[in-house]
């Protein structure tokens, strides 16, 4: 009978595949569109798509909850489906007022984003989610107790959306990592006993997969805010839900990498590529400032020419290096 939970994440598709056409006309009817700013002559595309991809997600888990009260007769997890539903509504929220005040204006300021995705949290930290005990090195188990609801619940939600904002600007990239972190991610917990889990971020994923198909190069819709926050939400819930941090956090390498890179420009630099007339990108400083750049800078050792798609392809190799490795380096306490 549990088989029919996997609707759930037809459901998801289909709804994403249906509605995100019809969002990509309306937004060039009515001007909601953005330039592409790798592109020689920038092309506009569609904007704050991520907002179908959450309402599809929302949706979709909601028909789980669905299926798990009227025909399995279980509301065991509900409770913390409810709550993580609630903190990726509010990101998604915060995420389209920053998409409407436009990032070249500056949007909503960094330290306020903090703030707000701080606040966000407060539906998890409220249910006392997540494993209060951590395994510190020489000192073995310890228990966190309040501390971790507190202040390790809003931190890990709060560093994951703000983080998973910052590698991003490049055609399919954003849905891109989404999709193999959170599937990844969903195997994860599926190995660890939390199946529930797993269907919700599949569920996420087969929204990503039709969002892609239209975001990839050349893009005719971009994510926005609204769908990088609720990726980075998604991936902190699921890793404090299903006790996974550890995992988690390695998983995010290239985004700590892209942090510690940010920084070296102050938080100013952009991302995006310098775009020639045949279509090609070059290094836009002395200075590697971001993983799009230090990619450029690795692909122009090996070609002459180097195109955004292979920008892409090689960030989205080296994540899934990092998934593998994951498994190798936490295989005894996976697979125990």
């Amino acid at each position: 009978m549990e088989t029919i939970l996997f609707s759930s994440i037809l459901i998801s598709f289909i709804l994403t595949a249906l509605v995100l056409p019809k969002w990509i006309k309306k937004c060039r009817k009515v001007g909601l569109l953005w330039k592409d700013m790798n592109k020689f002559n920038p092309m506009k595309a569609a904007a704050s798509g991520g907002i179908v991809v959450v309402m599809a997600f929302v949706l979709s888990v909601l028909s789980y909850v669905a299926i798990k009260t009227f025909i399995l007769h279980s509301n065991e997890t509900t409770t913390s489906i409810f709550a993580l539903l609630a903190v990726i509504l509010i990101l998604a929220l915060i995420g389209i007022i920053d998409d409407l005040f436009g990032w070249q204006h500056g949007g909503i300021s960094a330290k306020f984003r903090i703030f707000l995705a701080l606040l966000a949290s407060i539906p998890l930290v409220v249910i006392n989610s997540g494993v209060h005990k951590i395994a510190v090195p020489f000192l073995g188990e310890v228990t966190l107790g309040i501390i971790y609801p507190l202040i390790l619940v809003p931190l890990g939600i709060a560093g994951a959306t703000t983080t998973y904002n910052f590698l991003a600007g490049f055609n399919g990239l954003e849905a891109g990592q989404g999709i193999i972190i959170l599937t990844f991610l969903s195997f994860i917990a599926y190995i660890t006993n939390s199946s529930w889990l797993a269907l919700i971020g599949l569920c996420m994923v087969a929204s990503l997969l039709v969002f892609y198909i239209y975001n990839k190069y050349p893009a005719k819709v971009f994510p926005g805010d609204s769908l990088t926050w609720a990726i980075g939400a998604l991936i902190a819930g699921m890793a404090i839900l299903g006790n996974f941090e550890k995992i988690a956090v390695f998983v995010f390498l290239p985004y700590i990498l892209e942090i510690i890179l940010k920084l070296r420009g102050r938080l100013k630099k952009q991302s995006f590529g310098i775009p020639q007339e045949d279509k090609s990108l070059k290094i836009p400083y002395k200075k590697i400032y971001g993983l799009t750049h230090l990619s450029l800078f690795i692909l122009q050792k090996f070609k002459r020419k180097v195109y955004e798609k292979d920008v892409i392809y090689l960030i989205f190799i080296f994540q899934i290096l990092i998934c593998l490795l994951a498994l190798i380096i936490f295989r005894e306490a996976l697979f125990l």
